[in-house]
């Protein structure tokens, strides 16, 4: 068992700057929790006050209620995997998985069971007598991963372990990390810019800007109601599509039930409406500017009272540039927010 619990942690380097601001969190036990958030959001730095490779400026960090502030590294029982695979190149596969648990003392019929558990979850039994450079990079990870699974910790940590690993790769290496969390039932955090592979791996995200959370939920639950702007625009691929009410109103004669204090509006490309559809909203007359193939469909960039929309269209188009398109997006399809605060108003 291991629940982590973050209380008023502030993080301020000796030149001022302010990394982590007043934040509290807790990871259920047996949770994936993925930290997303833009370069220099802060999540990378709380993941290593975490493991005890950053102190605090304040606050307060706890795992299963035990004050860990002022424990070693080594003393926290945390296991964490880097971008970089930090294996030792002079190291068999087995050594490496060894190396750890001989520092620890660990009995070697122990070492033993215990690598040839992990090897054989990891499906790395044939390389244990290969060198690094003898692996491919998706085989180094599992190596990396392996050597925190035979230390048996109370909380893995995660720090961007797939970035270096092509697309197909970091694809199949997510499911890999999924599947084998859940079959561990290890408390993990795991850190990414990836929004895709934060939507896949978590069981919630936390989404970080500057330093502070802006939101915390299920995949589901960020993508469908962002609680704020920052949120709306980074969550999706395509992003969100941001017009300003006021501006819909005076340009569409269309008038909105939405409270006063609503003033921005969004949508999602997916959620577009075409054809005999058009009387369930607003109707955007648009000039299209690129068609992107997408395999079964596709998206378009449109244009519209000198703002550019992304929509996606589940067909192949043979329409060229300059053409016109008409769409509608349903009034409850809207996502609203007021622009002062960033937060999303109550509508719906």
């Amino acid at each position: 068992m291991a629940i982590i619990q973050l209380s008023n942690i502030k993080k301020r380097y000796d030149n001022g700057i302010l990394v982590i601001d007043d934040l509290n969190l807790t990871v259920a036990d047996k949770e994936l929790l993925v930290l997303v958030g833009p370069s220099g959001c802060g999540k990378s730095t709380l993941l290593r006050i975490i493991a005890g490779l950053e102190q605090v400026t304040s606050g307060e960090l706890c795992i299963d209620n035990e004050r860990i502030n002022d424990r070693e590294p080594a003393d926290r029982d945390i296991a964490m995997v880097f971008q970089n695979y930090a294996l030792y190149p002079h190291m068999t596969v087995r050594g490496n998985l060894e190396y750890g648990l001989k520092n620890r003392k660990t009995p070697k019929e122990e070492i033993k069971k215990r690598i040839a558990h992990a090897a054989k979850l990891l499906e790395i039994e044939p390389f244990l007598d290969r060198k690094p450079r003898q692996l491919s990079g998706g085989q180094r990870q599992r190596v990396a991963m392996g050597r925190v699974i035979v230390r048996q910790p109370r909380v893995f940590l995660f720090d961007e372990p797939l970035s270096n690993l092509d697309a197909k790769l970091r694809a199949q290496m997510c499911i890999e990390i999924k599947t084998l969390q859940r079959s561990l039932g290890t408390t993990s955090l795991y850190v990414t810019h990836d929004q895709l592979e934060a939507m896949t791996l978590a069981d919630r995200i936390v989404v970080l800007n500057k330093g502070t959370i802006e939101q915390i939920g299920t995949p589901m639950e960020i993508y469908d109601t962002p609680a704020t702007i920052f949120v709306a625009d980074f969550i999706g691929s395509p992003p969100m599509n941001f017009l300003d009410r006021h501006v819909l109103e005076q340009h569409l004669g269309h008038s909105f039930s939405y409270s006063e204090e609503t003033d921005l509006l969004a949508f999602r490309p997916e959620i577009i409406l075409l054809g005999e559809h058009l009387d369930k909203g607003p109707v955007f007359h648009t000039q299209i500017e690129l068609i992107k193939p997408i395999g079964t469909g596709c998206h378009v960039l449109t244009r519209w009272n000198n703002m550019i929309f992304t929509i996606e269209i589940k067909e192949r188009l043979t329409h060229d540039h300059g053409q016109k398109l008409s769409f509608t997006v349903a009034h409850q399809d809207f996502h609203t927010f007021k622009k002062n605060t960033g937060k999303r108003t109550r509508n719906k």
